[in-house]
């Protein structure tokens, strides 16, 4: 069989630090933090009260055919997202309409934030039998696929929702790149969505991995994470389809890498963090010294950092590529994190720049790599390996690089 490549040509975002490719990348560019008083639910009784939320998002000017009403928030951002992706992409729905496509979301928590509000009619004294029909039915996590399905009227598009919590984005990626590379599909819509949830947050709360103030990745006085919301969609296409439509190219995916280790239920392993990479560059047909840029997964705890960066630097030798961290900016998004990590090495790689570690005093001498604290630099970078490591040891790594011929 002949394997197509496969082009980014599409970016979709909500965040805290900006929703749409423009503002996004302004964000990224200026170090922007999007930390802030959480508003989506009452934090009476938490010690810590700060997230990173989307602000300023109105799901009706998203939807045209389906209401938004029939949606949960998480729903309503993947909807949102992919229809940015699209128009980005220089597409309308009807181009795609009929194509044979993919839409895969990654999610941790799908619609838990549905599931928080039946919990709490139920614990006031509502039974079960008079709970709002349409809240209920907002519940199912499919729909986070389904929906933009359903919403783009896309006849010949087969949606799924992955589930593999913070790595989750990535694995949507490698689902759509696998897809269209073998000509499965002809496009395909991946990336991750979650919205803010009270027991997410007070389970990380109680894990004790939540920071006071900011999140710090890298930093000798990191405390922890802060959670978030937002989602990530791409479009995925064969190079050859936009060549010919003369479509923008941000970057090509040259691979991915798989693995679940099953170590620990929160605690990642250095050995297989490595690996995953690993997996990732031979997939790519990439050597490590032709990397420019880690985006790490990054969380401002004390475990993951030191672990993640050993890995690093056990891939990629004593002088391994600069290594970012985006949830200093954008928080710890949970299914879209890695979404989000791929969007903003692809603006990377287009602009060429790299987004910097915000919130950075001193890195712990334990990390030993160059994290580009608090201020964007100008780079000309070719390739990027984008992380996601999630709870229970599913990771999973993107290797983007620029789309230059020819590529051997």
């Amino acid at each position: 069989m002949t394997m197509r490549r496969v082009v980014l040509t599409g970016i979709g975002v909500l965040s805290s630090i900006g929703n749409g490719v423009t503002a996004f990348t302004e964000g990224l560019r200026a170090g922007r933090c999007g930390a802030g008083p959480i508003t989506l639910f009452d934090t009476e009784g938490f010690r810590e009260t700060l997230a990173h939320e989307v602000r300023d998002f109105d799901p009706a000017a998203w939807f045209q055919r389906t209401s938004p009403d029939r949606f949960g928030r998480a729903t309503q951002f993947s909807v949102a997202a992919a229809r940015m992706a699209v128009a980005d992409a220089g597409l309308a729905p009807d181009d795609l309409r009929n194509e044979r496509g993919l839409v895969t979301v990654g999610t941790t928590d799908g619609e838990a934030s549905t599931l928080d509000d039946l919990v709490e009619a139920e614990t006031s004294g509502i039974a079960q039998a008079d709970l709002d029909p349409v809240t209920v039915r907002r519940l199912p996590f499919h729909r986070l696929a389904l929906a933009v399905v359903q919403e783009l009227r896309l006849r010949r598009a087969a949606p799924s929702v992955l589930g593999t919590a913070c790595a989750a984005g990535n694995y949507a990626i490698g689902d759509g790149y696998d897809a269209v590379r073998s000509g499965e599909a002809d496009f395909a819509l991946v990336g991750g969505s979650d919205a803010l949830t009270r027991r997410t947050f007070a389970g990380f709360v109680r894990l004790g991995l939540v920071a006071p103030d900011r999140c710090r990745p890298f930093d000798t006085d990191r405390k922890g994470l802060l959670t978030a919301e937002g989602a990530g969609v791409l479009v995925l296409e064969p190079l050859e389809t936009a060549q010919a439509r003369g479509a923008r190219i941000y970057a090509e995916v040259l691979g991915y890498g798989l693995n679940c280790d099953a170590h620990h239920p929160t605690a990642p392993d250095q050995e297989n963090v490595g690996r995953c990479m690993r997996l990732a560059l031979d997939d790519a047909g990439v050597k490590p010294s032709e990397v420019d840029l880690v985006s790490a997964h990054g969380t401002g705890t004390p475990t993951n950092d030191i672990t993640e960066t050993r890995a690093v630097r056990e891939v990629f030798g004593d002088d391994p590529p600069r290594t970012v961290a985006l949830k200093s900016m954008l928080g710890h998004s949970m299914g879209a994190a890695s979404a989000l990590g791929a969007a903003a090495s692809a603006l990377a790689l287009h602009h060429g720049f790299i987004p910097p570690t915000v919130n950075h005093r001193s890195t712990d001498p334990e990390c030993r790599i160059d994290c580009v604290p608090n201020d964007a630099v100008d780079a000309d970078l070719r390739v990027v390996i984008n992380n996601g490591l999630a709870f229970g040891g599913n990771n999973a790594s993107v290797v983007l690089g620029t789309h230059r011929e020819p590529r051997s």
